[in-house]
């Protein structure tokens, strides 16, 4: 069994900084991609910014220069600095991950969501 349990989120003002945590834990054997994905109200989820297992970086066009993902290996976390936050940020983050258990196969796991609010 595989947990990614979030924290971080909260109200913050236009132009302030949040930084979000993702922690995996349970039967790991190891893990791939891990990313960051958001969802307003009335719109579809999105990716924000995903990471490998070897520290490469992809973000959507609309937080480049503002969010920096980056991973822990050697504690299965992954976190996201917001910087500069608009209030279009505002929305439901979850973390994904991209995990092989000791069980065998590869699956993709998802945290259970942490608000970030942006407004003044």
């Amino acid at each position: 069994q595989v947990q990614l349990v979030e924290s971080g989120g909260g109200l913050v003002q236009p132009g302030g900084s949040l930084i979000l945590s993702c922690a995996a834990s349970g039967s790991i054997f190891s893990i791939n991609a891990m990313g960051w994905y958001r969802q307003a109200p009335g719109k579809q989820r999105e990716l924000v910014a995903a990471i490998t297992s070897g520290g490469s970086t992809n973000y959507v066009d609309s937080v480049k220069g503002r969010f920096t993902i980056s991973r822990d290996n050697a504690k299965n976390t992954v976190f996201l600095q917001m910087n500069s936050l608009k209030v279009e940020d505002t929305a439901v983050y979850y973390c994904n991950a991209e995990i092989r258990t000791y069980r065998g196969g590869i699956y993709d796991y998802w945290g259970q969501g942490t608000q970030v609010t942006v407004s003044s």
